[in-house]
């Protein structure tokens, strides 16, 4: 399932509370083929990141620990704001889409990307995204 929109999707949790849980990211629950995986940790609360989009990127973030909050901007002009906090529930980000995450101190974000790093496919600058999305 691909979508032109940002949308939460969530994994399976296997297992129980005495024993902990286990959620899965294979081939039938992803919107795309993953080509790289990364993580960022340790983000002081009072740094911003993300203030970028992709031409043609497509993520799934997970915070496997801590809490994100991100606020993401589509070329139609629909921004919406979506808060991860249960590791079994991840957030896609369509290409195109504009993304800013605050971050708790201890939040662990997990990326599934659709392709591996091409600083070409980066736009960086606000206001390019904006010439761009028209």
């Amino acid at each position: 399932m691909k979508m032109n929109e940002p949308y939460l999707l969530e994994f399976s949790k296997i297992g129980t509370s005495n024993l902990g849980y286990i959620s899965v990211a294979e081939k039938q629950n992803l919107p795309f083929e993953v080509k790289r995986i990364y993580w960022t940790y340790y983000t002081p609360e009072d740094v911003q990141r993300g203030g970028h989009a992709h031409f043609e990127l497509e993520q799934i973030l997970v915070a496997v620990a801590g809490k994100i909050i991100i606020k993401a901007e589509m070329p139609g002009g629909n921004k919406q704001e979506f808060i991860l906090e249960k590791p079994n529930i991840g957030l896609y980000i369509p290409k195109m889409c504009w993304r800013e995450m605050q971050y708790t101190h201890n939040a662990v974000q997990m990326c599934i990307a659709s392709m591996e790093y091409t600083e070409s496919d980066y736009i960086r600058e606000y206001q390019e995204y904006i010439r761009n999305k028209k």
